[in-house]
Protein backbone atom coordinates (compact mmCIF):
# COMPACT_ATOMS: atom_id res chain seq x y z
CA UNK A 1 0.00 0.00 0.00
CA UNK A 2 1.87 3.11 -0.90
CA UNK A 3 2.35 6.48 1.20
CA UNK A 4 0.06 8.57 -1.24
CA UNK A 5 -2.81 5.86 -1.43
CA UNK A 6 -2.52 5.83 2.89
CA UNK A 7 -2.10 9.58 3.00
CA UNK A 8 -5.44 9.99 0.73
CA UNK A 9 -7.27 7.72 3.07
CA UNK A 10 -6.35 9.56 5.90
CA UNK A 11 -7.80 13.04 4.65
CA UNK A 12 -11.02 11.44 3.07
CA UNK A 13 -14.08 12.60 5.49
CA UNK A 14 -15.87 9.14 5.10
CA UNK A 15 -13.09 7.05 6.04
CA UNK A 16 -11.97 9.25 9.16
CA UNK A 17 -16.08 9.26 10.04
CA UNK A 18 -16.47 5.46 9.21
CA UNK A 19 -13.31 4.88 12.10
CA UNK A 20 -14.97 7.46 14.73
CA UNK A 21 -18.26 5.54 14.41
CA UNK A 22 -17.21 2.11 14.21
CA UNK A 23 -18.84 1.47 10.78
CA UNK A 24 -15.80 -0.98 9.88
CA UNK A 25 -15.80 0.70 6.34
CA UNK A 26 -16.47 3.95 4.40
CA UNK A 27 -18.61 2.57 2.13
CA UNK A 28 -21.32 2.11 5.34
CA UNK A 29 -21.95 5.47 4.11
CA UNK A 30 -23.34 5.01 1.05
CA UNK A 31 -25.91 2.81 1.80
CA UNK A 32 -26.86 4.84 4.63
CA UNK A 33 -27.31 7.81 2.38
CA UNK A 34 -29.83 4.90 -0.24
CA UNK A 35 -31.48 3.43 3.15
CA UNK A 36 -32.56 7.47 4.77
CA UNK A 37 -33.81 8.50 0.88
CA UNK A 38 -35.73 5.31 -1.14
CA UNK A 39 -37.23 2.47 0.57
CA UNK A 40 -34.89 -0.25 0.71
CA UNK A 41 -35.33 -1.50 4.32
CA UNK A 42 -38.23 -2.29 6.43
CA UNK A 43 -38.55 -3.40 9.97
CA UNK A 44 -38.33 -7.06 10.10
CA UNK A 45 -36.86 -7.44 6.81
CA UNK A 46 -34.72 -10.54 5.47
CA UNK A 47 -31.48 -9.10 3.89
CA UNK A 48 -28.45 -11.13 2.04
CA UNK A 49 -25.36 -8.85 1.59
CA UNK A 50 -22.98 -10.48 -1.26
CA UNK A 51 -19.29 -9.55 -0.55
CA UNK A 52 -19.76 -8.33 2.24
CA UNK A 53 -16.78 -7.80 4.00
CA UNK A 54 -15.62 -6.00 6.29
CA UNK A 55 -19.37 -5.69 6.91
CA UNK A 56 -19.88 -2.24 6.63
CA UNK A 57 -22.89 -2.71 4.76
CA UNK A 58 -24.16 -5.63 6.99
CA UNK A 59 -23.74 -3.76 10.16
CA UNK A 60 -26.39 -0.78 8.30
CA UNK A 61 -28.42 -3.51 7.19
CA UNK A 62 -28.87 -5.02 10.77
CA UNK A 63 -29.58 -1.51 12.17
CA UNK A 64 -32.28 -0.81 9.94
CA UNK A 65 -34.61 -3.66 9.74
CA UNK A 66 -33.95 -4.07 13.98
CA UNK A 67 -33.93 -6.80 16.27
CA UNK A 68 -36.92 -8.50 14.03
CA UNK A 69 -35.11 -8.66 11.07
CA UNK A 70 -31.81 -10.41 9.80
CA UNK A 71 -28.80 -10.08 7.29
CA UNK A 72 -27.17 -12.98 5.67
CA UNK A 73 -23.31 -11.71 4.60
CA UNK A 74 -21.62 -13.81 2.31
CA UNK A 75 -17.62 -13.41 1.54
CA UNK A 76 -15.08 -15.71 1.41
CA UNK A 77 -13.28 -13.45 3.66
CA UNK A 78 -13.22 -13.23 7.44
CA UNK A 79 -16.03 -10.98 8.84
CA UNK A 80 -16.04 -9.95 12.38
CA UNK A 81 -19.75 -11.15 14.40
CA UNK A 82 -22.02 -8.51 14.02
CA UNK A 83 -25.75 -9.00 16.25
CA UNK A 84 -28.36 -10.22 14.05
CA UNK A 85 -26.25 -11.05 11.17
CA UNK A 86 -25.02 -14.57 10.20
CA UNK A 87 -22.10 -15.31 8.05
CA UNK A 88 -21.67 -17.65 5.32
CA UNK A 89 -18.11 -17.80 3.57
CA UNK A 90 -18.33 -18.30 -0.34
CA UNK A 91 -18.58 -17.22 -3.34
CA UNK A 92 -21.32 -15.51 -5.51
CA UNK A 93 -21.81 -18.30 -8.27
CA UNK A 94 -20.82 -21.39 -6.34
CA UNK A 95 -23.15 -24.04 -6.69
CA UNK A 96 -24.02 -24.89 -2.99
CA UNK A 97 -24.60 -21.18 -2.41
CA UNK A 98 -28.70 -20.98 -2.10
CA UNK A 99 -28.72 -24.55 0.17
CA UNK A 100 -26.56 -22.69 2.52
CA UNK A 101 -28.52 -19.37 3.33
CA UNK A 102 -30.57 -20.83 5.55
CA UNK A 103 -33.77 -21.16 3.99
CA UNK A 104 -34.93 -18.38 1.04
CA UNK A 105 -36.56 -16.15 0.08
CA UNK A 106 -34.67 -12.53 1.22
CA UNK A 107 -36.80 -9.31 1.01
CA UNK A 108 -33.58 -7.40 0.08
CA UNK A 109 -30.19 -8.54 -1.77
CA UNK A 110 -27.35 -6.08 -1.83
CA UNK A 111 -24.10 -6.52 -3.47
CA UNK A 112 -21.03 -3.72 -3.60
CA UNK A 113 -18.95 -6.52 -4.74
CA UNK A 114 -15.93 -4.94 -6.56
CA UNK A 115 -13.60 -6.44 -9.46
CA UNK A 116 -10.20 -7.17 -8.54
CA UNK A 117 -8.98 -3.56 -10.18
CA UNK A 118 -6.25 -4.13 -13.09
CA UNK A 119 -6.04 -0.99 -14.03
CA UNK A 120 -7.63 -1.34 -18.13
CA UNK A 121 -10.95 0.62 -17.25
CA UNK A 122 -12.43 -1.46 -20.37
CA UNK A 123 -11.73 -5.08 -18.22
CA UNK A 124 -12.79 -3.39 -14.66
CA UNK A 125 -16.22 -2.05 -16.00
CA UNK A 126 -16.82 -5.36 -18.07
CA UNK A 127 -15.82 -7.80 -14.86
CA UNK A 128 -17.71 -5.25 -12.22
CA UNK A 129 -21.13 -5.65 -14.67
CA UNK A 130 -20.23 -9.35 -14.21
CA UNK A 131 -20.34 -9.23 -10.50
CA UNK A 132 -23.61 -7.49 -10.73
CA UNK A 133 -24.86 -9.98 -13.20
CA UNK A 134 -23.79 -13.26 -10.97
CA UNK A 135 -25.60 -11.28 -7.46
CA UNK A 136 -28.61 -10.61 -9.82
CA UNK A 137 -28.70 -14.44 -11.25
CA UNK A 138 -29.04 -15.14 -7.42
CA UNK A 139 -31.65 -12.31 -6.49
CA UNK A 140 -34.25 -13.94 -9.30
CA UNK A 141 -33.82 -17.12 -7.06
CA UNK A 142 -34.02 -15.94 -3.59
CA UNK A 143 -35.97 -12.38 -3.62
CA UNK A 144 -39.17 -12.40 -2.77
CA UNK A 145 -42.10 -11.10 -4.30
CA UNK A 146 -41.77 -7.42 -4.09
CA UNK A 147 -38.60 -7.24 -2.89
CA UNK A 148 -35.70 -4.76 -3.63
CA UNK A 149 -31.83 -5.04 -4.94
CA UNK A 150 -28.61 -2.97 -4.40
CA UNK A 151 -25.83 -3.37 -6.59
CA UNK A 152 -22.87 -1.82 -7.63
CA UNK A 153 -21.45 -1.20 -10.93
CA UNK A 154 -18.42 0.75 -12.88
CA UNK A 155 -19.98 3.57 -15.51
CA UNK A 156 -19.38 2.33 -18.84
CA UNK A 157 -20.42 0.98 -22.69
CA UNK A 158 -22.20 -2.42 -20.60
CA UNK A 159 -24.07 -0.38 -18.24
CA UNK A 160 -27.31 0.50 -20.32
CA UNK A 161 -27.90 -3.33 -21.63
CA UNK A 162 -27.09 -3.94 -17.97
CA UNK A 163 -29.57 -2.03 -16.59
CA UNK A 164 -32.11 -3.27 -19.75
CA UNK A 165 -32.06 -6.87 -18.32
CA UNK A 166 -32.69 -5.95 -14.83
CA UNK A 167 -35.52 -3.14 -15.31
CA UNK A 168 -38.32 -5.42 -16.97
CA UNK A 169 -38.23 -7.46 -13.30
CA UNK A 170 -38.81 -4.65 -11.43
CA UNK A 171 -41.84 -1.78 -10.75
CA UNK A 172 -38.69 0.51 -10.50
CA UNK A 173 -35.11 0.80 -11.92
CA UNK A 174 -32.97 3.73 -10.38
CA UNK A 175 -29.72 4.63 -11.22
CA UNK A 176 -27.38 6.72 -8.33
CA UNK A 177 -24.42 7.50 -6.87
CA UNK A 178 -23.72 8.80 -3.05
CA UNK A 179 -21.97 11.29 -2.36
CA UNK A 180 -19.87 8.94 0.04
CA UNK A 181 -18.14 7.62 -3.86
CA UNK A 182 -15.06 9.28 -4.41
CA UNK A 183 -15.22 11.97 -6.84
CA UNK A 184 -13.21 10.26 -9.59
CA UNK A 185 -14.93 6.91 -8.78
CA UNK A 186 -16.91 5.74 -12.03
CA UNK A 187 -18.96 3.19 -9.26
CA UNK A 188 -22.40 3.67 -9.95
CA UNK A 189 -25.18 1.54 -7.81
CA UNK A 190 -28.40 0.14 -9.38
CA UNK A 191 -31.57 0.66 -7.03
CA UNK A 192 -34.65 -1.72 -8.21
CA UNK A 193 -37.55 -1.83 -6.02
CA UNK A 194 -40.94 -4.00 -6.51
CA UNK A 195 -39.41 -7.44 -7.82
CA UNK A 196 -41.41 -9.23 -10.23
CA UNK A 197 -40.80 -12.54 -10.56
CA UNK A 198 -42.93 -13.21 -13.23
CA UNK A 199 -41.54 -11.21 -15.59
CA UNK A 200 -38.15 -12.76 -15.05
CA UNK A 201 -36.56 -13.26 -18.73
CA UNK A 202 -35.84 -17.19 -18.00
CA UNK A 203 -33.99 -17.80 -21.37
CA UNK A 204 -31.15 -15.22 -19.99
CA UNK A 205 -31.41 -16.05 -16.59
CA UNK A 206 -28.76 -18.81 -15.36
CA UNK A 207 -30.61 -19.86 -11.91
CA UNK A 208 -33.78 -20.37 -13.46
CA UNK A 209 -32.66 -22.39 -16.23
CA UNK A 210 -31.37 -24.92 -14.00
Amino acid sequence: MGRRFVAQRRADPYYRAAQAEGLRSRAAFKLAYFADRFPIFRPGDRVLDLGAAPGGWSLVAAERVGPRGSVVAVDPRTIEPIPGVTVVHGTVGSPDLVGRLGGIPFDVVLSDMSPRISGAYATDHARSVELVLGAWALAQHVLTLGGRLVAKLFDGDLLADTEARLRPSFDQLRRTKPPASREQSSELYLLGFGFRPEAVDTERSPVRNR
